[in-house]
């Protein structure tokens, strides 16, 4: 049976994709984006206009406005929430951390409200990975401290879990908190290392690495994150958890689990543009993180989360996307 979807950040790369993948199995999805100037508003626009446009609809408005929020909610009465929207970017933080504690936290109080006025009981956060910080237990497992994030952006994530936390004991919605571990794939965000990168060894420019290049990312394809995200709703849903005091709270990584140094990462990206890099090696900078790597224990035992997608894999699929639409991309710099 079909069910209605409130999905925030929609105009996004995770969110369009979510998007997609619920319109294709009959769903109806509100989508709610502000066209943040992060990057540009076409990009954003171009993966909007791939969406089944007869049971999909576009809101633009700012989830920090509560009372355009609680508007949307009261009128279509979604079954659930995917909650993606926020800022991103672990360098950007550090230059405004008001800014994104004002739209990571105060915006997911907002949807938060809104979903409890209207008895919306299954509520699906995007955390990410980042709050794990420089913890040198690998591979980091859900149950580890999380409570040192070198980020503003990290802490506005760990400080958002919590949030939902308090929420889903409080007012018994059901929620699932997923920390993604660095997404790739078509329709990936351009400031983002593959995208930048690819374009810049495409026109023969130098691609800066950071440190020595011995840095790791769990590097995960859309694909399987949109996979888990939906496995994570159905396990919400198919709970018969009432009443408000038996409500659900996990949380999830959702990784490759296989990660890729900088270094290898570079060179393979460079094998599948088809043009050898040409680096030009640069401190590492503040915030960024020595590894990420997910220990998928609980995601495949309670979700059932199994990626499938091998990383050089993902990063022919990204390059085959970006190639055809390089036009629509600002000149990359470092």
């Amino acid at each position: 049976m079909s069910a209605s979807f409130i999905v925030t950040g929609v105009a996004g790369f995770i969110g369009s994709h979510l998007s997609a993948a619920l319109l294709a199995r009959g769903d109806r999805v509100i989508g709610v984006d502000n066209f943040d100037p992060f990057y540009d508003r076409k990009l954003k626009l171009a993966n909007v206009a791939q969406l089944a446009p007869d049971r999909f609809e576009l809101i633009e408005l700012d989830i920090r406005d509560t009372h355009a929020v609680r508007e949307v909610f009261e009128r279509a009465r979604p079954d659930g929430v995917f909650h993606i929207a926020a800022l991103a970017g672990v360098r950007p933080s550090i230059d405004d951390p008001a800014r994104y504690a004002s739209v990571n936290v105060d915006g997911l109080v907002s949807v938060l409200e809104a979903a409890r006025a209207c008895d919306c009981q299954h509520f699906i956060f995007a955390s990410s990975s980042s709050v794990y910080g420089n913890n040198t237990k690998v591979p980091f497992a859900e149950t580890d401290r999380v409570d040192e994030p070198i980020s503003p952006y990290a802490a506005t994530k760990r400080a958002g879990e919590l949030i939902c936390h308090t929420y889903s004991r409080l007012f018994g919605i059901s929620i699932a908190c997923l920390r993604f571990f660095t997404v790739y794939g078509p329709a990936q965000r351009p400031d983002l290392a593959i995208s930048k990168f690819m374009r810049l060894i495409a026109d023969d420019k130098a691609v800066p690495m950071f440190g020595d290049g011995s840095t790791s990312r769990d590097y995960t394809y859309i694909d399987d994150i949109i996979q888990g995200v939906l496995a994570a709703y159905e396990l919400l849903s198919s709970s018969s958890l009432k009443p408000q005091a038996s409500s659900l709270f996990r949380i999830f990584n959702l990784g490759g689990s296989q990660p890729v140094s900088l270094r290898d990462m570079i060179e393979s990206i460079g094998a599948v543009v088809g043009n050898k890099p040409r680096i030009e090696q640069l401190p590492m900078q503040p915030g960024d993180v020595q590894r990420t790597y997910a220990d998928l224990s609980r995601s495949r035992d309670e979700l059932g989360f199994d990626p499938q997608t091998p990383f050089e894999d993902g990063l022919r699929k990204q390059w085959a996307w970006l190639r055809d639409r390089l036009e629509l991309f600002a000149p990359v710099t470092q």
